[in-house]
């Protein structure tokens, strides 16, 4: 039986570009897998055929003997010791799937690269929680932090002083082994050394041969003024010590801020509810409020306010965090009922509410509508 042309197997041109063969080659592969087609038999024939026909025009040498005599190249053994049909092994198949899977195997596995024996350290959480007067103001405070740190005496090698890491003998130094499965290149960590790619026969007795020990470390962080709830601020390299020379984590603190006995925030606006006695509301003048910088601000009641009537005083709620801009503070009053009125207030009020006049519009405007619905 003739054999078909590869370039009609893989379905593209005589001129195609190693990157189109590469492209027409995983999707062929990855159609016709035996494990995708468990009950075809002849998805395995062509997924051989495929392999063949792309390990041929991959090589550049393979590929000029192939387009110049075809077929009848690789009878009797090809230039450059390539096999013929018959001749296609599993050892140029797993040269083959190393084309088709290296990029999934993380750039080429045991074959290209060894294990990663650095390692960054791991970031860490601080939780502080702050009052609001120092959310307004900001703060310069010092925290300790439990974390980890280059042992001294290894330099973070993990060796003992005077030895060195040797090199892993299973994987020899990759940090990942393989093994065949069937047509699969299957993958591994390697189980010795953990995918470091060394192992150490003479552990640091300080660290145990980890490179890092236990430290408590303290630090100054500065809360920029303006900070809200849950803001995180970032300590670049204040983290863990990184694994075997590996750069260190990072810290980063949460910020939580404490409920306030006068004031709710809101972004940079500040409110406040403010009790009024009844004959400032009524009468108006003038009233002192505290604000969130510890002092006080006059605020002007006009005659005849209501109960939760907002005034909004400028440039007294918060700083914006890194920036210039303040926020507004909105103070609601609240009328207050005088209680244990003395025997002549009782009477002066007596005397108020036996006045007929028209000046209560809340409950003038309240029973007309009242006698709308009810009428």
């Amino acid at each position: 039986m003739a054999k078909r042309d590869y370039y009609e197997i893989l379905g593209v041109s005589k001129g195609a570009s190693a990157d189109e063969m590469k492209k027409a080659f995983r999707k062929k592969a990855m159609q016709y897998h035996p494990d995708r087609n468990p009950d075809d038999p002849e998805a395995e024939v062509k997924f051989k055929e495929i392999g063949e026909a792309y390990d041929v025009l991959k090589d550049d040498q393979k590929r000029a003997a192939y387009d110049q005599y075809g077929h009848a190249a690789f009878e009797g053994g090809s230039p450059g010791g390539g096999h013929g049909a018959g001749g296609f092994d599993f050892g140029s198949f797993s040269d083959v799937f190393e084309d088709l899977f290296g990029d999934f195997m993380g750039g080429g596995g045991g074959r290209r690269g060894g294990g990663n024996r650095a390692q960054r350290g791991a970031d860490l959480r601080y939780n502080m929680e702050i009052t609001l007067e120092e959310a307004f103001a900001g703060k310069d405070t010092t925290i300790t932090v439990p974390s980890t740190a280059e042992c001294g005496s290894c330099d973070g090698s993990g060796a003992e002083p005077g030895s060195s890491p040797e090199v892993c003998p299973t994987c020899h130094g990759h940090g990942k082994v393989r093994a065949q499965q069937g047509f699969f290149m299957v993958e591994r960590t390697c189980n010795q050394c953990r995918g470091q790619g060394q192992v150490i026969s003479k552990p640091c007795k300080s660290c145990d041969g980890v490179g890092r020990v236990e430290k408590e470390k303290t630090l100054s962080v500065k809360i920029p003024a303006g900070v809200e709830d849950g803001m995180r601020i970032r300590l670049a390299g204040e983290g863990e010590a990184g694994y075997r020379g590996g750069p260190a984590g990072d810290l980063y603190i949460f910020i939580s801020i404490e409920e306030h006995g006068l004031f709710q925030r809101d972004g940079a606006m500040v409110f406040l509810a403010m009790p009024l006695p009844m004959t400032t509301a009524i009468l108006g003048g003038e009233i002192e409020v505290p604000t969130i910088d510890g002092k006080r601000a006059k605020l002007k009641i006009p005659d005849g306010t209501q109960t939760h009537s907002q005034f909004r005083l400028r440039g007294k709620g918060m700083p914006e965090v890194n920036s210039q801009l303040i926020g507004d503070m909105i103070v609601e009053v609240r009328l207050e009922t005088p209680v244990n009125l003395t025997k002549k207030q009782k009477q002066l009020l007596e005397e108020f509410s036996d006045i007929k006049a028209d000046n209560s519009p809340n409950s003038k405007g309240f029973f007309s509508r009242v006698k709308e619905i009810f009428s």
